[in-house]
Formats: structure tokens, sequence, C-alpha cells
């Protein structure tokens, strides 16, 4: 509540607007009448607010991570569908300081100390988090002294959950005052330069072709940035064990981690060439425009798709289009296919389609993590 009122104030004096997107887990009776009030109390204070609802959220392991996963999707669904490019997120300091608990006991290393970024950039989203360094205890005092109500979560107070069980056992701790604020802050400091560090050596040695592949120079590289490429190239939400990768990163050579191949680059000159690793491969799925097939390539279709489509690798495929390209065999056979039951009908990335209904799909090389994305950006 305390960020919308400092929200609507901030975009009034630039002549901007705001919409309060509520999301509503369904996960306990009293929720839906929670997140009902609160649009009452926003609606209230000339904020317009729109109530997402989550409907497949059920109780057992991990729900705490699926809850989070599925608000993030509704909120992100919600803002692309309204043209809506930052998203603007409540956490605060205490928020930081559990996070940073949590981090703890799970040994994340030096830069998950760094906790949540102050920004954090997606595909077609800005996520901001302005309240980072700011105690929940003032944002509390804000609205009271203007004479505001909110809703306290009960969840919050669910001890099953672990983070729940912190905010507990922190209760009485003040961030700010014990300084953990800023020690979040610099060790976020830190993890933004060694980001930024690591996206100029990927710059420098790597470049990244739209048929999902990548070359590297020849040398070592550093750990990060090796780490980043085998994401990218394999479409994976993290990155692949420090261990493994530390070892390969200090003497490359022919390898497979973490559904990468990593070879020599042969007729592309000295060097090391980085492909998805074809048995890592995605199943073939049916054709869906702005589908992300295999987490990696995103379907545009200009003039719908077609009926029983299928994308996949194109496999066994690939031997009917070596004399057509000049890329090896362990890129061609990994190169996503439209196909009508076994009849391969367009190979979009070698400009092939044997169908007008086909002819104007494009699939585009789209990670889920860019190479060398937007750094990290601290709080203070």
């Amino acid at each position: 509540m305390a960020l919308a009122v400092l929200v609507r104030d901030w975009v009034r004096s630039r002549d901007g607007s705001i919409v309060a997107l509520v999301v509503d887990h369904g996960l306990r009776a009293a929720s839906a009448d929670e997140a009902r009030i609160t649009i009452e109390r926003l609606t209230g204070l000339n904020i317009p607010a729109t109530l997402l609802s989550i409907g497949n959220l059920t109780r057992g392991s991990a729900l705490a991570e699926r809850a989070r996963i599925a608000r993030y999707e509704i909120l992100s669904d919600a803002c692309r569908q309204s043209g809506i490019l930052h998203l603007l997120l409540g956490h605060h300091a205490a928020d930081q300081m559990e996070t940073l608990a949590m981090r703890v006991l799970r040994d994340t290393g030096p830069h998950g100390l760094a906790c949540m970024s102050a920004i954090r950039e997606t595909a077609g989203l800005r996520l901001l988090r302005p309240l980072l360094a700011i105690e929940p205890a003032r944002l509390r005092e804000f609205l009271t002294a203007r004479g505001i109500e909110w809703v306290e979560d009960p969840s919050n107070q669910d001890m099953r959950a672990l983070r729940s069980r912190l905010r507990q056992r922190l209760g009485s701790i003040s961030p700010n005052e014990t300084g953990l604020t800023q020690a979040i802050s610099a060790i976020a400091k830190a993890r933004a330069q060694d980001e930024a560090a690591t996206a100029a050596e990927l710059a420098r040695r790597t470049i990244v072709r739209p048929e999902g592949f990548a070359l590297l120079s020849p040398g070592r590289i550093g750990s990060a940035a090796l780490a980043c490429l085998v994401q990218t190239i394999g479409g994976a939400a993290y990155p692949p064990a420090p261990a493994r990768i530390g070892a390969i990163a200090a003497n490359p050579g022919p390898a497979t981690i973490a559904g990468v191949r990593i070879l020599q680059a042969g007729r592309f000159g000295d060097g090391w060439l980085i492909v998805r690793e074809e048995a890592a491969i995605a199943a073939p799925a049916a054709v869906s425009a702005n589908d992300l097939w295999d987490n990696r390539f995103r379907l545009r279709a200009l003039d719908g798709c077609p009926a029983a489509a299928m994308i996949g690798k194109l496999g066994d495929d690939a031997a009917r289009f070596r004399d057509a390209s000049d890329l090896p065999s362990a890129v061609l056979r990994t190169l996503p296919a439209i196909r009508f039951d076994k009849f391969v009908a367009a190979v979009p990335h070698l400009g092939y389609a044997s169908r007008d209904d086909v002819a104007r799909m494009t699939l585009l090389f789209h990670p889920r993590r860019p190479l060398g994305g937007a750094c990290f950006v601290p709080a203070l």
C-alpha cells in the first residue's frame, strides 16, 4: 500500500499514470476478501487497481517457491497485455535481510549475498524495487500518519515457510542500525563490478549467432563468462555448477556440460564452437505463436499457425541441407524445423520453406538469459 501511494504521488508530479496489481494466490478462504478490500482502498485513493487471481496453486512441498513463480508470471503477463514497461515491487529492507539469511543457509556464494537487485531487466519488462533500503516500520508510519489502512498478510506468520520462520527470529533486528543494509549494498556493488567485467569479456571473446550457437576465441576464459555462455546457449534457468565450469574455463577443450557441447571451431577458425547438445533438446511440440521452444527459440507467425504443425530439432534431416549451408553438422542437427508429421516444411534459419503457410514464420533466438544481460543494480 505504501508503495502504491508513493508511486501515485511521484507519477502525478510528472504527468504519468499507474495501475496497482493485486494478486490473490487463492490459498486461504479469506484471501479473496482481503484482495477486494485492498482494491477498494486503492480505488478510494484514486489509484486504479486490477485483481489478478492465481487459480492453480495447491499446498504442498516448495509452496513458497511455486507461489513466487506463479506471482511473477501473472504480474508479467498482465504488464505485457497492457503495454506496461515498468513493474514496481514493494520489497523492503527486512525482505533483504531475510533473503540474506536464506542465501547464507543455502550457501549460494558471494554473488547470492548481494540479495535482490534494485533493478532487474527481463524480456519486455523492467522490475524496480525502490524500497529495498527502507525498513517496514517507516512504511507503516508513513501510512498511519496519512490515515491509510492496509491488510497484513496472515501468510507471513505461517511457520511452515522458511522465510516466515526467519522473519520471526530476525524481527527485532534493524537492518539499517546493525549495518546489514550497508553490508548487502557493499556486496551488491562488488557483484555489479564483477558482472560488468564479465560482460566486457564476453563482448571481446564471443560471437553469438542467430542459429543459437556461439563462437569463442581461443585461450582461457573467466569462469563466470563461460558459465553465462553455456547458460545462454543451453537456454537454462540457472548457470552450471561452478566446480565443473571452472575446470573447463581454465583449460578450454572438447566437453559436454549442462546441455551444451564445446567443440573445436573447425571451419570457423581457431577457438571453440559452443552449441546445444542435440540429445538434450526438447521434444517436438505443437507450433504456437510466441511460444518459447526448448527455452531458446520464440516463434513469430505473421499469418497464424497452421493446424498440425510441429516444431522440433532438424536431427537426421540435416543431411538434406548440408550442401545448402556452411554450418557444421553439430549445428545443423540442432536447428529448429517446422514439420507436418515427418515432412520438413520449413527450416527458417536456412531460409527454407516448402509451403506458403509456413513461409512467413520466423524463429528468433531468445534464450532465458541474454548473454551478458543487464548487470546487478545495488539498492544504495
